[in-house]
């Protein structure tokens, strides 16, 4: 019997979908009612795609809108990709790549600029365009080798934390996440029921809930401008030396004093002798907020946010440039969703992009774009691993010049 892909589900689709993403995620392949409710919540049914067998479902694959910060502050529509499973038993059969055509074809349809996800393996996306855009870091603090003075570790503006609980997180914390997004290009907005799943409102079978401790930081003026959400374990040497470890699931931080202030705060607890920092920028502000940056170990660096382009003009028309300059660039697509030839104007007050007859300066594939858009990686590194030709000399050097960024992007969530 051939298998059969249906581009958009039924409510009766739905418990099958879900035992199929379980047993794909190495999940006990089981559909609670109360999981199918949740995430029919979450899904846009006719974005959800899976693969049947008979009644079995062997692929799973949906597709959300989603807003992504570009450099400068301005968000694009972005088609975020997620829940991808191929079963053991169906693999090798391009049921991935059938789902992944659909997806993509609709989304330059309906006028997405980028299509995102997170790649829980690094070497299945680039085959369809994509490529990693942000990387986040993991560090292990050794609190008694930080050198930092408990007594000293109070915001130092004038500002105060206080502890906080799920309700007021719920109510205050959308309009700060909003303020990040506004300042931090790579950050994704965050749906009402993100923060009923962060908060612990609504839950997932197979994600036993704890509720953690939540800490918001309010500036002299009152202004809420951070948020810290924590965990901590109970663990004592021989019961006399208290040997804690507290976990950060979530640290926003709009200002620099903000980030300070909590940092400070968590690294001065009462008998937390080590601090697991959760994803953060690569170019976290933690380490050298230490006395002995060393006592910050990296546990965890990887790939994170990729990208792949659907409207090449709008993506660099919507992001901002620090110099004037021109780059004429050759994208191909195999896909042919966004190749072509395309001149690119820039200058501190705006940019402008369009197809054009001009000879090429740099030539890419449209994943490389993606890894670029953003501003963390190197057009001049690319070059030199052969993954961009330079058609005119000095082009690649230009390119960094426009596109990189002072601080590195960040995508804080999976999804």
């Amino acid at each position: 019997m051939a298998v059969e892909l249906r581009t958009s589900l039924a409510d009766s689709d739905l418990t099958n979908w879900t035992r199929a993403l379980n047993a794909g995620f190495l999940r006990p392949p089981e559909a609670s009612k109360e999981e199918v409710e949740l995430r029919r919540d979450q899904m846009d049914l006719s974005r959800t795609q899976g693969v049947f067998d008979g009644d079995r479902c062997v692929a799973t694959f949906r597709s959300f809108a989603q807003r992504l910060t570009a450099v400068g502050g301005a968000d694009v529509p972005a088609d975020a990709i997620s829940n991808v499973t191929v079963s053991p038993t169906h693999r090798r059969r391009g049921l991935l790549g059938r789902m992944m055509e659909h997806d993509l074809r609709a989304a330059k349809e309906r006028g997405d600029a980028v299509a995102t996800l997170i790649a829980a393996e690094y070497p299945i996306y680039g085959r369809y365009g994509f490529g990693p855009a942000t990387w986040v870091t993991e560090w292990q603090v050794d609190v008694v080798r930080a050198g930092l003075d408990p007594r000293h570790c109070a915001p130092v503006d004038g500002g105060r934390v206080d502890f906080a609980d799920a309700d007021e997180v719920r109510e205050l914390g959308p309009a700060l996440h909003e303020r990040l997004r506004a300042r931090q290009h790579g950050v994704i907005d965050r749906p009402d029921l993100w923060w009923q799943i962060n908060t612990g409102q609504r839950q997932f079978p197979h994600q036993p809930w704890t509720e953690p401790f939540y800490v918001l930081y309010r500036s002299p003026d009152d202004s809420v401008d951070g948020l810290l959400a924590y965990t901590a374990d109970d663990h004592w040497e021989g019961n006399k030396r208290p040997h804690n470890t507290a976990t950060v699931l979530g640290l926003t931080g709009v200002t620099p004093a903000a980030e300070r202030a909590l940092w400070h705060f968590l690294l001065s607890v009462d008998w937390v002798t080590r601090v697991n920092t959760g994803r953060r920028a690569p170019d976290d502000l933690l380490p050298l907020l230490l006395g002995d940056p060393r006592a910050a170990q990296v546990t965890t660096h990887a790939d994170w946010l990729w990208l792949r382009p659907l409207d090449v003009p709008r993506l660099l028309k919507t992001r901002t440039y620090p110099v004037e300059g021109s780059l004429v660039l050759e994208l191909r697509d195999e896909a042919g969703l966004a190749g072509g030839r395309y001149f690119l104007e820039t200058g501190p007050s705006g940019a402008a992009c369009a197809t054009t007859g001009r000879t090429a300066d740099l030539t890419m594939d449209i994943g490389e774009l993606g890894t670029l858009w953003l501003g963390d990686e190197s057009a001049v590194r690319l070059t030199a691993l052969g993954r961009i030709t330079e058609e005119r000399p000095g082009a690649a050097a230009l390119a960094d010049r426009l596109l990189r960024t002072p601080r590195r992007p960040w995508c804080p969530d999976v999804f």
